[in-house]
């Protein structure tokens, strides 16, 4: 079967070296269309503490005590974080990003973890969101297996606790995201990607369990599939609407690792990786993996194939963007990474912030949150330059 939701070609006009032009495919056409089931926006509004739509099966235990009280302890804390992060990012969106025609094609996240709501608050047109964590997809929960729960009460405070960070701090924690999301509350990332996708005004229209087949193309899986080799490269497939205007777009998310020593041995990602050229990458959070040497293929291939990067400063490195071959522009502030992350600092980026030319931010996002300013990184390829080479990325 073979499945890829866009194609994205670089066009060259005639001349040595053009700017890479992103095309991508209507999703109706398609030969494998996502199932079109309502059972995950009914699971994601109840987990998320917003009221069922006619027929939910959940209507029922949403007259319950404790639905009640998570209702309104959510419906408190996402009123904060709609005030403060995602009206500051809308803010950054509608200022920066807005209208930059090269922002609006695909959005490759790794790291990413279930974070849903970065990716489509900074790049709310993309067609396509393609999410890399270390933690399992996960499956949707059925209504008979959250109205059999010994305590409602326990579990759905459980639910609220996995969201914590994200909308008090703007990310995941990874120490938490290990206790929670690997079976102690969800078997993965996929409920939380669901409550993040209908609290931001999404309705999600259908879904189906996948996995890359040994050439990287997306394939159907069952739910308990077991992988015969050491990679199962196990995922979700998750199509959405915009409830504001009505577009459609899909999301994947797969259990990746990315690390040199198993993504070298990973051939079928390695495939569906070399495809995802003229992206727009985020980078946000990411414990600074790609500062580290044994993250170098998934840097390199970052810089090879994006189109623009957007990045705190735990992205890739400031000494990578070469301003022969990248448009930068500087947000925020930056002095040293915070806490643990202290000896990572970067002299040449804190450098460049001193100078002339870095713009304000209007969000508080990434480690140290309210703690020390933030800072973003927006960086386009430039025009000259259509494809980068590996001996082009050396420093």
């Amino acid at each position: 079967m073979n499945f890829l939701l866009f194609l994205v070609v670089v066009l060259l006009c005639g001349c040595d070296h053009a700017l890479p032009v992103v095309t991508v495919v209507n999703a109706a056409t398609q030969p494998d269309p996502t199932p079109r089931v309502r059972e995950a926006d009914d699971a994601g509004r109840f987990i998320a503490g917003l009221p069922g739509v006619p027929g939910s099966p959940f209507a029922n235990l949403e007259g319950g005590d404790a639905w009640q009280e998570h209702r309104r302890r959510l419906d408190v804390s996402w009123r904060r974080t709609e005030a403060g992060l995602i009206s500051g990012i809308g803010e950054f969106q509608r200022r920066e990003l807005n209208g930059v025609a090269v922002l609006n094609s695909p959005v490759f996240y790794p790291f990413s973890g279930p974070d849903a709501l970065a990716a489509t608050l900074y790049f709310p047109n993309s067609p396509v969101y393609v999410m890399v964590g270390l933690e399992p997809a996960g499956t949707l929960p059925t209504f008979l297996q959250v109205e059999k729960k010994k305590n409602l009460w326990k579990y759905l405070a459980e639910v609220r606790e996995t969201m914590a960070s994200e909308l008090g701090r703007s990310f995941f924690i990874t120490r938490q995201m290990d206790r929670q999301f690997r079976g102690q509350v969800t078997d993965g990332s996929f409920l939380p990607i669901l409550h993040l996708l209908v609290r931001t005004q999404h309705t999600v229209l259908g879904f189906r369990y996948v996995r890359l087949d040994e050439e990287g193309q997306v394939v159907e899986r069952a739910a308990n599939y077991k992988a015969p080799g050491r990679f199962g490269n196990k995922g979700i497939e998750i199509e959405f609407r915009t409830d504001s205007d009505g577009s459609i777009h899909k999301l994947y998310y797969f259990s990746v690792n990315l690390s040199d020593e198993r993504l070298r041995e990973n051939k079928p990602f390695l495939a569906y990786l070399a495809r995802l050229r003229g992206v727009a990458t985020l980078l946000k959070a990411t414990s600074y993996m790609t500062h580290r040497p044994e993250f170098s293929v998934i840097r390199d291939a970052m810089l090879a194939n994006s189109a623009a990067i957007l990045q705190d400063d735990s992205g890739i490195p400031y000494r990578w963007f070469r301003l022969d071959l990248w448009n930068v522009q500087l947000y925020g502030s930056y002095d040293r990474p915070y806490g643990s992350f202290r000896r990572l600092e970067q002299p040449d980026l804190r450098k460049a912030f001193s100078a002339p030319g870095p713009k304000p931010l209007s969000v508080r996002i990434g480690y140290g949150y309210s703690r020390i300013a933030s800072n973003l990184l927006l960086a386009r390829r430039a025009s000259s330059v259509a494809t980068v080479s590996q001996s082009e990325l050396a420093h």
